[in-house]
């Protein structure tokens, strides 16, 4: 399923796929498995559900250790040191500095939310 997606995306792009973009394809596959795993729930699909959580456990195993909550805050204030962000109107500089190095690593979702705590 992985593979028949990456190649489909060079073939799509004409590039050859390197390992920024396999991230990014198992980061929309991960993210579109936990959507379909939200929505059998709520549609009370449990057998579609459960399949779908195997194929995201699949998936899972590809991605690099993500960070826990307290190292995203840690790199999220020394971002908004090294910026000298002071309010949400600079909340575009925090997120261009954490999106490069916190890229598959951690939960954009997560970042954005810690950040906008940080700045209010």
């Amino acid at each position: 399923m992985l593979l028949s997606e990456i190649q489909r995306f060079g073939i799509d792009n004409r590039v050859e796929v390197n390992d920024a973009q396999v991230l990014q394809i198992i980061n929309k596959m991960v993210k579109q498995r936990n959507d379909s795993i939200e929505q059998f729930t709520k549609g009370n699909r449990p057998d579609l559900a459960d399949i779908e959580k195997t194929e995201l456990d699949i998936l899972s195993t590809y991605k690099p250790a993500q960070l826990d909550e307290s190292e995203v805050t840690e790199r999220v204030k020394a971002a908004i040191n090294e910026t000298g962000a002071e309010s949400m109107q600079d909340i575009g500089k925090v997120m261009g500095i954490l999106k490069g190095s916190l890229a598959g690593s951690a939960d954009m979702g997560l970042v954005s939310k810690i950040v906008k705590d940080q700045l209010s």
